[in-house]
């Protein structure tokens, strides 16, 4: 498992990135952007620094931060592989993909492998209405996904 950086380390490391980033028209997603490409994830660390620079309670960062799925509180697994959950997806069987992806994997959604090979997050709508059920694994997606193509994602992730 990765080390988390020292609170000191989280708090100069993020009032650089607020420094750069503050004069933007609404600057708090950018800056919440910059921090988990910076660390892989928003620390909780980094909530009361922004909060303070940008003059807002830190509730209402923790809010932003929890009410969009894309900012991660933990850091991710060496890969991320993102299923949809979507109707379209739901439709045509993601739900047992889901099952059977979490089965092999032995996680849950949200949750990294305990040998930090791959986090499983659930999106709601890659595009691939036409391809369901799809996933995306480090940014490429993945259309019609089958028994096949599930053991083939689990060995590159497993690799």
């Amino acid at each position: 498992m990765t080390m988390q950086p020292a609170s000191t380390e989280i708090a100069s490391r993020t009032a650089a990135i607020i420094h750069e980033l503050k004069g933007l028209e609404g600057p708090l997603l950018p800056i919440l952007h910059g921090i988990q490409e910076e660390f892989g994830y928003v620390p909780q660390d980094a909530l009361p620094v922004i909060a303070e620079a940008l003059n807002i309670a830190r509730a209402e960062v923790h809010g932003v931060v929890t009410f969009y799925h894309d900012y991660r509180s933990q850091p991710a697994g060496r890969h991320v592989l993102k299923l949809c959950q979507a109707e379209a997806c739901q439709s045509m069987g993601s739900d047992a993909i889901a099952a059977k992806l979490k089965s092999m994997l032995g996680i849950g959604f949200h949750e990294t492998t305990r040998d930090g090979s791959v986090t499983l997050e659930p999106v709601y709508c890659l595009g691939l209405c036409a391809c369901s059920p799809s996933a995306m694994l480090d940014g490429e997606v993945f259309g019609r996904l089958d028994d096949e193509k599930l053991n083939e994602i689990v060995a590159e992730v497993r690799s």
